[in-house]
């Protein structure tokens, strides 16, 4: 800096971020508001300046730098102050003390005590604002996502849904085209290795094995007849994937499993097919459970059940710091438990980190002309509950399961259907559907079908081969004809 930089940085008076000292004579207060700095967006401490802006300097000596330098030994954890000195002429100098934002080491504390900023001023920090930077900080430092995966290596991980992360991310302009397609190149970007190891935020976000040491992959997805969790259980699907997978799977599964409705809109002589949720607020609800949950937790999962009057998306996990329940229904901070997992999302535009989400599903939802979502925290559980008449069960339906009093096709598995009564390419049954994402399209729409025996490859023994064809089984031939009828 030099004395126009002071004048300029002076004019603005003392502020949030500025504080104005005569002498160093004032040590002792100038180390108060560095904390207080230190522990909210940064600043500087100017000294040599009186309170109106008046510059003064004074004489620097090698006492008046140590001083100084002693004066900076007493912050704990030990904090980065730079020093600049102006000579502002007489023989006179400024000292500036340039304290940066540093909230992942905050609290700092200055002879034993907090310090904060408001306005002009500071003061003593409140126990309560302390004991919650204190657990943020080492929450920041020793979260479960950013130690190192146990008995985990690149080989146990899924390499393509990897390489698709890298893509999207891409696609999105969230990642470098120039990125690397080596596996762990695309894992140090994201930060999920560190010094080499592959972190259990890779481990559960690309994981391929997960017993003994992680049961907290698990999935959980089941259809209840009635409106109590006593009731029969209709459908039954536990099973242990990467958050990824378990994003498609859930998708998928109510895809199959919730009744496809058809309805008029006023003034339309199109017909419209439509779920009993609009498939958006599904998507994002589903998104969050899976990525702000509790995954330090062995005995965490994430659990989807379907009753006749409702469906309950549910994680392991309470609200972050400063987040309730009732926040979710306005405006509100997105704060992140797993900043590493949702930014894996983010970059492939999955997500935004606004905290916009569960407005949107708000939204969703009175457009779709039902109740917004319930949202709800009891015992270290979130649930989010959607209102929706889904029906009584009595037909069964894709996967062999009672799903609703008619069987239930989506508009793009009925498509498929028609497609494939002649064997079809993959590329041939996505082109009419307008769908672009292969990788979507596979698992949101061929893979249940091919589960649930509607189509069959006519080289099962090789899903790869370029000759690889899809047609209609007859159980597909015959459920396409119940659905039109």
């Amino acid at each position: 800096m030099n004395a126009a930089d002071i004048e300029a940085l002076v004019a603005k008076g003392e502020s949030e971020t500025l504080e104005l000292k005569r002498s160093t004579g004032e040590l002792r207060r100038a180390g108060e508001t560095l904390c207080a700095f230190l522990n909210g967006e940064g600043g500087h401490v100017v000294i040599g300046v009186a309170p109106d802006g008046r510059i003064l300097g004074q004489q620097v000596s090698d006492s008046t730098l140590r001083d100084i330098a002693a004066m900076l030994r007493r912050f704990e954890p030990p904090a980065r102050v730079e020093i600049d000195r102006v000579d502002v002429g007489g023989g006179r100098t400024v000292i500036v003390l340039n304290a940066p934002s540093a909230r992942e080491h905050a609290p700092f504390i200055f002879d034993g005590k907090a310090y904060r900023r408001v306005g002009s001023t500071t003061s003593v920090m409140p126990q309560e604002e302390y004991g919650r930077l204190l657990l943020d900080r080492n929450h920041s430092r020793h979260r479960w996502e950013n130690q190192p995966a146990v008995d985990a290596d690149l080989d146990d991980l899924d390499q393509e849904e990897i390489l698709r992360t890298r893509q999207a991310a891409i696609e999105q302009r969230r990642l470098s085209a120039g990125t690397s397609m080596d596996i762990g190149d695309i894992l140090d970007r994201l930060g999920l290795r560190i010094d080499g190891k592959i972190t259990q935020a890779a481990q559960m976000l690309y994981g391929t094995k997960f017993l003994p040491d992680y049961p907290q992959g698990l999935l959980k997805l089941g259809r209840f007849r009635g409106t109590k969790i006593t009731g029969d259980i209709l459908d039954n699907k536990q099973e242990h994937m990467h958050a990824f997978a378990m994003v498609h799977e859930a998708i998928a599964w109510l895809d199959r499993t919730l009744p496809l409705a058809a309805r008029f809109p006023k003034g339309s002589i199109f017909r419209e097919d439509r779920l009993p949720v609009p498939a958006d607020a599904l998507r994002e609800v589903i998104l969050n459970a899976v990525m702000h949950r509790d995954y330090s937790a062995p005995s965490s999962y994430v659990a989807i059940a379907v009753f006749d009057d409702r469906i309950e998306v549910r994680s392991v996990g309470d609200f972050p710091s400063g987040i309730s329940a009732a926040m979710l229904s306005v405006d509100h901070p997105s704060i992140l438990r797993n900043p590493l997992i949702a930014g894996a999302f983010h970059l492939t535009g999955a997500v935004e980190v606004w905290g916009r989400g569960t407005n949107r599903v708000i939204e969703a939802c009175l457009a779709h002309e039902i109740a917004p979502p319930e949202f709800s925290e009891q015992a270290g559980v979130v649930t989010v509950t959607f209102r929706a008449a889904v029906g009584p069960k009595g037909a069964e339906g894709p996967s062999g399961h009672q799903v609703g009093t008619k069987p239930a096709l989506s508009r793009h598995q009925a498509q498929v259907l028609e497609i494939a009564s002649v064997p079809r390419t993959f590329q041939e049954l996505m082109e009419p559907t307008g769908r672009t994402d292969r990788t979507k399209f596979r698992d949101q729409v061929v893979r249940p079908m091919l589960e649930a025996g509607l189509i069959e490859m006519t080289i099962p023994g090789k899903p790869r081969s370029p000759l690889q064809r899809y047609r209609t089984t007859p159980a597909g031939t015959r459920l396409l004809e119940d659905e039109v009828r």
